[in-house]
C-alpha cells in the first residue's frame, strides 16, 4: 500500500483553508495546510460574515468563540434599501467581525483539532495521478515534496494551484477601481450603506471609537497599472474632490483597494484537485458575499472529500462539488455586477433604480434578492420530493426528545417510567459534522432503515414533533453541511429513505 504524507494537503491558511482543515479533521482526514506567508494578515478587507455563515458557524458549534455577534436588520442591493428582517433568519449577517478576528477563530479550531498548519510554505509544482498528488513546496528549510491524496487550492485569486492544475479562470477583467483606508482621529458621520456624490460614491464604517474605514469611488478615474496599495495623500485627495471634507490630517492605519474583475474556475475539480474560494470565484466585494461563500464552499466540501478518502463515497458524490458550489458562485458574479452598475453608475442609471424600487415595494422581491445576497435562498437539487425544505439548509430548529446521538446523555427512565425529556437544536446535533437523520414520529421503520449507516450518520429521536419549517414532516435527512437530502411524510414514511442515504452516504453491506 503507498505510503502518502497526509491525506490532504490545503494551499491557504485563510478562512477558506482553515475551515476546510476543521472540516476535514472532524472526520478523522490527515490535513496539511501551507501559507507562503509567515504569519496571519494583519489588516482585514472583509469586516463581517452573511447569515448564512453565522449558520455555518453555529452547526460548528463555533458562533460562541465570536463572543457577542451583532447582525445587520437593513442594508441595500446596488444602493436600494432592502430589509433581510423579511427573512426568517431576519438579517444580512454579522458586523464588526474583521476577517483577521475570523481566521483567528478558525486557525484555534482547526488546530484543537489537530489540523497542522505550515507558514512561510508555499506551492511550486503539482503532479498527480489516479491514486494522489505529489506537490512540490518552497519552504523555510529549502525545496521540499508532499505526496497526498488530494490537494485543496484555497490559495486565493491568483491562485498558484489553479494555474499549476491548468484550470481556466474565464470572466471580465479589470474596468475601476475602489479605494479605500482605515483612519483614525478624524470625525466623519457614517454612510453605512453608502451615498452618491456628485463625483462618484463614498461610503463610511465605523470601526470602533475613534477609527473609521472610508470607501470611495470616483466616476472616470481610470485603474492603475500596478498593484500596490494607493498612497493616502492620493486616498485623501480624491476624498476631498467627492465630499469636500479634509480627511489629510487623519492617522492612516491601512490603504488598500478592490478592482471588478470577476472571475470563475471553469472547473472546481480536475482529477485530485479542487479549487476553493477566491481560488475558485472572485468579484468586486460589494454586499461582503466573497469570504461567506468560500466558508460555505469548505462546508459543502468537507464530509464528501472524507467519503471519499474513507471509501464509502458515492459514484460521483465528489463531483457534486462542482455541480452545487458553481452556479452559487455564478449567481454571485452576477449579482455583485449588477449592484456594481446599480451602485456605482451615474445619473443614466436612475430609471433602472426607480423601476427596481418599485419591484422591492413587493415582499416576493425583497426575499429573492435577500436569498441571494445572504445565501439563505441557495437550494440543492438532492432527489425527488416537494417538500418546501428538501434541498434547503434546516434552520435551527429545537428538539426534545430521547436522543439516539453518540455522546450526548443515554435517555433515562424516571421512577414512574417514562423517558427523561432531553432538549437540543438541530446545529447542536451537527456539531461532529456528521449526517443527522430525524425520526419526528417515533418510527421504527425510520430507525431500521438506516441502521446500516450508523457509522456516518446518528439517528435522533424527537418527542415531539416541531412546528414550523419542519411541519408535513415525519422524519428528515440533514446532510453534514446543514442541508435537507430527504423528507419522509405519509406512509410509509420510510419510503426513498434508502435510496437517500445510498445517494449520500454510499452503500452499506447487508
Amino acid at each position: 500500500m503507498e505510503r502518502f504524507d497526509t491525506d490532504v494537503i490545503i494551499a491557504g491558511a485563510g478562512p477558506t483553508g482553515l475551515m476546510l482543515a476543521g472540516e476535514l479533521r472532524l472526520a478523522g482526514i490527515e490535513t496539511i495546510v501551507v501559507d507562503r506567508l509567515t504569519g496571519p494578515m494583519k489588516q482585514s478587507r472583509a469586516l463581517g460574515f452573511s447569515s448564512r455563515t453565522i449558520e455555518e458557524f453555529g452547526q460548528r458549534g463555533l458562533l460562541h468563540r465570536f463572543g457577542q455577534v451583532h447582525t445587520i436588520p437593513i442594508g441595500h442591493f446596488g444602493g436600494l434599501q432592502l430589509d433581510y428582517r423579511v427573512l426568517e433568519a431576519g438579517s444580512f449577517g454579522a458586523r464588526g467581525k474583521p476577517q483577521l478576528f475570523t481566521e483567528a477563530v478558525l486557525a484555534k479550531w482547526a488546530a484543537e483539532l489537530g489540523a497542522e498548519v505550515r507558514r512561510g510554505t508555499e506551492v511550486t509544482g503539482l503532479g498527480q495521478d489516479e491514486d494522489g498528488v505529489t506537490t512540490e513546496l518552497a519552504t523555510p528549510d529549502g525545496p521540499r515534496r508532499l505526496r497526498a491524496r488530494y490537494l485543496a487550492g484555497c490559495d486565493g485569486g491568483r491562485s498558484t494551484v489553479r494555474k499549476l492544475a491548468g484550470i481556466d479562470f474565464p470572466g471580465t477583467g479589470k474596468r475601476i477601481e475602489m479605494w479605500f483606508a482605515d483612519i483614525a482621529g478624524c470625525r466623519l458621520r457614517p454612510r453605512i450603506s453608502g451615498e452618491r456624490v456628485p463625483g462618484g460614491n463614498v461610503m463610511v464604517l465605523p470601526m470602533g471609537p475613534d477609527t473609521h474605514r472610508v470607501i470611495m469611488y470616483e466616476r472616470g478615474a481610470k485603474p492603475r497599472r500596478g498593484q500596490g496599495a494607493p498612497e493616502f495623500g492620493d486616498v485623501a485627495a480624491t476624498w476631498k474632490r467627492l465630499t469636500g471634507e479634509d480627511i489629510g490630517g487623519a492617522k492612516p492605519l491601512w490603504t488598500s483597494y478592490v478592482t471588478d474583475v470577476s472571475r470563475q474556475a471553469a472547473e472546481y475539480r480536475r482529477g485530485r484537485v479542487l479549487l476553493l474560494g477566491d481560488a475558485a470565484h472572485i468579484h468586486l466585494p460589494i454586499g461582503a458575499q466573497g469570504m461567506s461563500a468560500g466558508v460555505g464552499d469548505a462546508v459543502n466540501l468537507g464530509w464528501k472529500l472524507a467519503a471519499a478518502i474513507r471509501g464509502y463515497a458515492p459514484p460521483g458524490l465528489l463531483d457534486t462539488y462542482h455541480a452545487e458550489r458553481h452556479p452559487v458562485a455564478a449567481r454571485i458574479l452576477a449579482n455583485t455586477l449588477a449592484q456594481s452598475i446599480l451602485y456605482l453608475g451615474g445619473d443614466e442609471m436612475d430609471p433602472m433604480r426607480e423601476v427596481l424600487g418599485e419591484l422591492l415595494a413587493h415582499t416576493e422581491v425583497q426575499r429573492h434578492l435577500a436569498g441571494m445576497v445572504t445565501g439563505l435562498g441557495i437550494r440543492y437539487d438532492v432527489g425527488p420530493g416537494d417538500h418546501p425544505l428538501l434541498g434547503r439548509r434546516m434552520p435551527d430548529v429545537e428538539l426534545a426528545g430521547a436522543f439516539g446521538l453518540a455522546g450526548w446523555p443515554a435517555p433515562r427512565q424516571s421512577a414512574a417510567g417514562s423517558w427523561r425529556s432531553l432538549r437540543a437544536s438541530v446545529f447542536d446535533l451537527l456539531h461532529a459534522g456528521r449526517g443527522v437523520l430525524l425520526d419526528l414520529a417515533g418510527d421504527q421503520a425510520v430507525r431500521d432503515a438506516a441502521e446500516g449507516w450508523t457509522d456516518r450518520i446518528d439517528i435522533v429521536t424527537a418527542a415531539s414533533r416541531p412546528a414550523g419549517a419542519l411541519d408535513g414532516a415525519d422524519a428528515a435527512l440533514v446532510r453534514p453541511d446543514g442541508y435537507v437530502a430527504w423528507i419522509g411524510s405519509g406512509e410509509p414514511r420510510a419510503g426513498g429513505l434508502w435510496d437517500a442515504l445510498s445517494r449520500w452516504f454510499g452503500t452499506v453491506q447487508n
